[in-house]
């Protein structure tokens, strides 16, 4: 099969097309023919080295996949061959979605809704999961409740919008001015422009809050959330975070993505309803996986990449 390799840490040209052996499903796993694969920024980060690979090298970078059950492994009953599936691979530990075939645990996808094609049910997953694990099983944000999302315009953040109004909250979300229309689209009731406006200023009894970012802008966060509320990091915890939230009495919580089949299942059915979808920038070729690595770095794409075996 063709796939995207590297051998060394480095920028986008370390990525080159090779052909590896078709790999086989072990024990509870299902090999997928894939469809669609999924560019997130941990990619990047991890080909780069500010997020080391588990396993060294060779490495094949990518999480998020889509496509058709090619082979299902001893023990598996929930998928057959022929089936369409999406999901994230194991992460951190088990990558290799820029690729023509992948193996996982079977209970890491779903199936895909017949109403999103391929190349939308790749670009979910991994960040979805995110804003879902974050929202409904950290944060568990209940209908009525408020919540701040930071960077409602972002790859979590437009999901994490969605998903929050689908739990029944009420959205805040922070946005460019020329962002703003896209957020209220996916039902934020509230869109401040960061640029210009500190959110504590604006607001101050948040039940929750979900950050994919660090310093003052994690600070700023902290002081909207009410005493007794939650922020949810996705970039982990530094001291005068975690000083503040004492300070505050807001309970900090630091997560980090895990495979999750109910989870899955919950974005499948949010999709299925029209009530979750994936703002796409683009599909390139997976020969082109660099260049999709040089546009995502760049900051200047509007929604997720998508790689096209």
């Amino acid at each position: 099969m063709r796939a995207i390799v590297q051998n060394t840490y480095g920028g986008p040209e370390v990525l080159a097309e090779t052909e590896l052996p078709l790999p086989e499903p072990g024990v509870g796993e299902i090999r997928i023919r894939i469809a669609a694969a999924g560019v997130n920024p941990t990619d990047w980060k991890h080909r780069n080295g500010s997020i080391p690979y588990d396993h060294g090298f060779p490495a094949t970078t990518g999480w998020d996949v889509a496509g058709t059950v090619d082979k299902a492994g001893p023990g598996v009953t929930i998928f057959e061959k022929g089936d369409a599936v999406f999901g994230m691979l194991p992460y951190p530990y088990e990558p290799g979605g820029y690729a023509e075939y992948a193996t996982g645990p079977a209970r890491a996808f779903a199936t895909k809704p017949d109403n999103i094609d391929f190349t939308e049910a790749a670009a979910l997953p991994l960040a979805s999961l995110t804003a879902w694990q974050a929202l409904n099983d950290t944060a568990r944000l209940t209908s009525g409740q408020r919540v701040l999302i930071q960077g409602g315009a972002g790859g979590v953040g437009h999901l994490a919008v969605q998903i929050a109004r689908h739990l029944g909250a009420d959205v805040t979300a922070t946005a460019s001015a020329a962002d703003a229309d896209f957020v209220r689209s996916l039902g934020a009731g509230q869109v401040v422009d960061y640029r210009g406006t500190t959110i504590s200023d604006v607001l101050t009894d948040a039940d929750a809050a979900l950050v994919p970012f660090t310093g003052q802008t994690r600070l700023d966060s902290l002081r909207t959330v009410r005493r007794g509320g939650v922020l949810v990091s996705l970039l982990g915890a530094d001291d005068a975070a975690l000083a503040l939230a004492e300070e505050r009495g807001v309970r900090y919580r630091s997560m980090m993505v895990q495979s999750d089949h109910a989870g899955m299942q919950a974005i499948a059915d949010m999709a299925a309803a029209g009530a979750l979808r994936a703002k796409i920038h683009g599909a390139l070729p997976l020969a082109q996986a660099a260049e999709a690595h040089r546009l995502g770095e760049s900051g200047k794409i509007d929604g997720k990449l998508v790689l096209i075996p």
